[in-house]
């Protein structure tokens, strides 16, 4: 089954927390804090595997999260990291973050972090100083990023084949390449884009197969919507024509109105060259529409996909106009990601309740260890570091109003 769009929610680990210890051992009373860093939590990646043509399975298994790191020791033993979850997608996967393109993946093996594990907690030693020589202060793993990301497959792929329904293109697929598309006499017997390698003159491409367009495609109607998209991933268009037309429409008028499509959906598009082929004219009566083409001066190519007639100079028409298409105009752009200033913090007071909201901050509570009262007192410096405390006093908080941050709540005393 052939799917090509997913919504996926990914977690990143969380990183492990740091030890609280002291070095114990004979004859020295004063070891010092040796209390070890928790491990980082692994990263989402989404990775390009060419082995995979379809979103299917993602689709079926939305949910992704990524281990943990393991936790601090003493003896300063660090934690493990976790190992890195890794989601394999189809060559050609557009991956959107926030509706923003993050990532174009086309090359295979080709990696990208989608959501970063969080950074290992410090272990007591690390928080050794002149003045504070035996520190209880420690920290708890820092979650990892959780978000949701959107998957769309554009094919990949050297000719796009496009037409009506019926025009034979699944025919014409069936018999250059080993690809076995379902084919019939009724409209959209292909229900989805095929793809099928081409061996000729020593020379192998790939052919995509484009379930027909009709009129109003690029507005959402039959199945063209949904398709659309995988023709911009094409270096040429093949536009198989049915000589005999389609719903009371002439081949020339068929071909019009195509085309009339692909610039209503993309300009860009609408300008990718295109190789014409007249198919059906083993047919009696057929020769009428090569006069339609012949007197709207447009070059054409004369095949019958079902008995195999007319293909050779096709196909190699179709391989010297593939070598003048530069390939690096068919990339998307993707989005340089620039450094933008991010307020420490915002706060929101609903009657006597100050919510305090920010991800240093959030990130800053679900670290501390609120269990050790030195932990608790730095957290507390912390605050008034930023400048949350100010803030809080400008807003007119009062003692024994109630501050809110995160998942923990705190009593406000001057």
């Amino acid at each position: 089954m052939f799917i090509d769009k997913a919504k996926l929610f990914v977690k990143a680990g969380k990183g492990g927390d740091g030890c609280l210890a002291f070095h114990r051992e004979k004859y020295k009373p004063f070891g010092g804090p040796n209390g070890g860093n928790g491990g980082n939590g692994g990263d989402v990646i989404i990775k390009g595997d060419e082995n995979f043509k379809t979103l299917l399975d993602l689709q079926r298994h939305p949910h992704y999260k990524a281990k943990e790191g393991d936790h601090g020791w003493g003896d300063n033993c660090y934690g493990r990291s976790a190992e890195n979850l890794i989601i394999k997608v189809p060559l050609g996967t557009v991956v959107k973050k926030n509706d923003e393109i993050v990532a174009d993946i086309t090359k295979n093996n080709q990696e990208v972090v989608i959501a970063a594990g969080g950074r290992g907690g410090r272990g007591n030693a690390a928080f050794k100083t002149s003045r504070n020589t035996a520190p209880r202060v420690v920290e708890k793993g820092q979650p990892g990023e959780e978000c949701t990301i959107e998957l769309e497959l554009k094919m990949i792929a050297d000719v796009g084949i496009i037409g009506y329904p019926n025009a034979g293109k699944s025919t014409f697929l069936s018999k250059i390449s080993s690809a076995r598309p379902k084919i019939a006499d009724y409209p959209f017997t292909t229900l989805a884009p095929n793809l099928g390698v081409v061996s000729f003159y020593d020379k192998s491409f790939v052919f995509a197969d484009i379930p027909g367009l009709i009129d109003g495609a690029s507005d959402g109607k039959g199945l063209g919507h949904d398709f659309l998209r995988h023709i911009e991933r094409t270096k040429i268009l093949l536009h198989i024509v049915d000589a005999f037309g389609y719903d009371k429409k002439n081949a020339y008028s068929t071909y019009v109105a195509i085309n009339k499509e692909l610039k209503s959906y993309s300009p860009k598009l609408a300008k990718k060259l295109q190789i014409i082929a007249i198919n059906k004219m083993d047919m009696p009566d057929s020769e009428k529409a090569l006069k339609l083409f012949k007197k709207n001066k447009k070059k054409v190519f004369l095949i019958s996909a079902l008995k195999g007639e007319g293909l050779k100079p096709l196909l190699t028409e179709i391989i010297k106009k593939i070598e003048t298409v530069d390939v690096k105009e068919e990339a998307i752009q993707v989005k340089n990601v620039y450094y933008k200033y991010v307020p420490e913090f915002y706060i929101n007071r609903i009657n006597n309740t100050f919510e305090v909201t920010g991800k240093k901050l959030l990130d800053l509570v679900a670290m501390t260890n609120f269990g050790e009262e030195e932990s608790a007192r730095r957290f507390q410096n912390i605050l008034k570091k930023i400048g949350v405390d100010q803030k809080l006093k400008e807003e007119g908080i009062k003692p024994g109003d109630t501050v809110k941050i995160g998942d923990f709540e705190f009593d406000y005393e001057e």
